[in-house]
């Protein structure tokens, strides 16, 4: 059987605690890594970066940031499309203060404003918790939606409300605007995926995701312990908003080009990247990349399928795909909480143990 961890033999405290302990597995990962960038940017186009690539990694991203604070700290929040707007707005307002500035840096500065609004929202978890944790966020997504629409100043006093991404490039190539390539888009958001998945695995593996995981458990018995509840919840909420401040601000920049916030920001984004961590997995930054792949490639499998294949009306199908989104939800969180990341993991286990019981 070629997965097996026998003959893998670890010789180094590195080798004991890398990502990838089985051989297999990091053949996978490189193979996978080989996939997009060495066959996918060759042959996208801009149907399949405007309706799978470049949605997939956005939401990703946007995952792995919800992920950080619900899974791995225990902090509930329906917040997210509040938080995406503010990384939105804000690349938006550096973007067109600062023209000269590389479009990358204007992405990250955008993370680092959400992130301190982040801190901000964060501060009532100190107190409270649980539901009315989850009221003090989902409080914070209609606060921040109604201050981005009723202060022009964000908006550059725009007559109609909305913000549109001015061209800015990148070595000569545009990567916003009507004349940036699919591939551009596609490879700008690979980028910021790979740096960002990467940072929130070594974040979760070392002592300040051992924090978060402690606060998660049994608050009092990590302050017991020595875990500062006070820097565990803001730092998870710093992390957490930065990373979906720079969602947001791809999904503005890269991808639509041009949002109003109620409708591109509004609580269904809320809950639309909340059911990508339910259905991915609490906890598991592959559960995060898991459910925002079945989210987003389930639209477009349903609406080829039954309405391009079938003849099924658009509205039919779209009724359906909350249907099953709903029922999916119930099915997890009665029968596997943890999600998509916790069925890959038992198969797994498994392959390991075949042909042997237990």
């Amino acid at each position: 059987m070629f997965y097996r961890e026998a003959g893998d033999f670890k010789t180094s405290y590195v080798n004991d605690s890398q990502t990838f302990p089985i051989q297999f597995d990091r053949w996978r990962y490189y193979a996978v890594l080989f996939v997009a960038l060495g066959i996918v940017p060759f042959v996208i186009n801009d149907y399949w970066a405007s309706a799978v690539f470049v949605p997939f990694l956005i939401y990703a991203i946007a995952a792995i940031g919800l992920n950080i604070l619900t899974g791995y700290c225990g902090q509930v929040s329906l917040g997210t499309g509040g938080f995406m707007a503010v990384g939105a707005y804000a690349v938006y307002k550096l973007m067109t203060a600062f023209p000269e500035v590389n479009i990358i840096f204007h992405v990250l500065g955008a993370g680092i404003i959400t992130a301190g609004v982040g801190v901000l929202f964060g501060l009532p978890s100190l107190r409270i918790k649980g539901f009315y944790l989850a009221v003090a966020t989902l409080a914070a997504q209609f606060f921040l939606v109604w201050l981005f629409n009723k202060v022009p100043w964000f908006y550059n006093y725009s007559a109609s409300g909305q913000i549109s991404a001015p061209e800015r490039t990148l070595a000569g190539i545009a990567l916003t605007g009507p004349e940036a390539s699919a591939t551009a888009k596609y490879l700008v958001c690979l980028g910021f995926v790979f740096v960002l998945a990467w940072l929130a695995r070594n974040l979760t593996r070392g002592t300040v995701g051992r924090s978060w995981m402690a606060i998660r458990d049994m608050d009092i018995a990590a302050e017991i312990i020595g875990v500062n509840p006070l820097r565990a919840k803001l730092t998870a909420f710093a992390v957490s908003s930065f990373f979906i401040g720079i969602a947001g601000a791809l999904f503005f920049s890269v991808y639509l080009g041009a949002v109003e916030v109620g409708e591109a920001f509004g609580i269904n984004k809320s809950f639309l990247v909340l059911f990508m961590v339910i259905i991915g997995g609490l906890g598991s930054i592959f559960g995060s990349f898991a459910g925002a792949a079945f989210l987003v490639l389930l639209p477009v499998f349903l609406k080829n399928v039954l309405v391009g294949g079938l003849g099924w009306p658009t509205d039919l199908a779209a009724h359906l795909e909350l249907m099953i989104v709903g029922g999916l939800i119930v099915f997890f969180l009665i029968a596997e909480p943890h999600g998509l990341a916790q069925l890959w993991r038992l198969a797994k286990e498994k392959l390991r143990l075949w042909p042997f019981p237990h």
